[in-house]
């Protein structure tokens, strides 16, 4: 079941995006869900303790290759990671490549850079002795350091005065931004060590550097720049665990019968 149930969430990654941008995460969510109660059953248990597995989770963005798939405009990789502190706190980060190109209606727009996001998460669910499932808000501190490439101008669009198209290309390097991020999302245990994650990001530029005469309406990292400066992304992945060591979650295999009870 567990294995049925990972090939059919993978596979919602390759669909020819049908869904809406708002229903894909909920359907997702749902299937996740059901997905770990079926995990929860077949996880083993730990002598007599139940213990939480402390370590470090590596993994990826599954949604950039596919956007790259459907789109030869758009090239991106984003590869995330994350440490346990506590029962509730996750140090996160991730970091990321971009070069996308966009068409805007009088000009084409290439960025090109890097970004690093750095940050925390904190888990409100709470797990039943083996679960080992997420639903967190996060917080993090984003930089990203590109370039653009500005081409296909067009001056003077309209009914009285006669369109002017510039041939050349305007270059604008060595700039960056940074931006404080609100992350809502969830993980959950799959397989052993294995988690697929969804995540909405609520992002707001502090600051950027700007080349003459022209915004920055498009940055690695916090994707469309929006008229308040703020932004908004979705995020799919997978990732896998290195367990490092364990802590006890509850004393004795007797207390855990004392709470089936209640």
């Amino acid at each position: 079941m567990i294995l049925k149930m990972n090939l059919l969430l993978i596979s919602l990654f390759f669909i020819n995006f049908n869904f809406t941008v708002f229903m894909k995460p909920i359907v997702i969510i749902i299937l996740m869900l059901y997905s770990a109660t079926n995990y929860s059953q077949v996880v083993k248990q730990d002598s007599l303790f139940y213990k939480d597995v402390y370590g470090i989770r590596l993994g990826f963005d599954i949604s950039n290759p596919i956007q790259t798939l459907f789109n030869n405009k758009r090239k991106s990789i984003e590869l995330v990671a994350d440490y346990r502190l506590s029962k509730k706190y996750f140090l996160a980060a991730e970091i990321g490549f971009l070069d996308n190109t966009i068409n805007e209606n009088y000009y084409d727009v290439q960025t090109k850079g890097q970004y690093i996001k750095l940050g925390a998460n904190y888990n409100l669910y709470k797990n039943f002795l083996d679960m080992e499932n997420e639903v967190y808000l996060g917080l993090r501190y984003g930089f990203s350091f590109f370039n653009h490439k500005v081409s296909k101008i067009t001056i003077n669009s309209d009914i009285i005065l006669p369109e002017n198209h510039l041939n050349n290309t305007l270059s604008f390097t060595d700039l960056n931004a940074h931006w404080g991020e609100l992350i809502i999302g969830m993980k959950v245990a799959v397989y052993e060590n294995v988690f697929l994650g969804v995540s909405a990001g609520f992002k707001r530029l502090i600051t950027d550097k700007e080349p003459d005469n022209f915004k920055n309406i498009y940055m690695p990292g916090f994707n469309r720049v929006y008229l308040n400066n703020g932004g908004f992304t979705f995020n799919y992945t997978i990732m896998y665990r290195l367990p490092l060591y364990k802590k006890n979650k509850i004393d004795k295999i007797e207390d855990v019968k004392s709470i089936e009870k209640k």
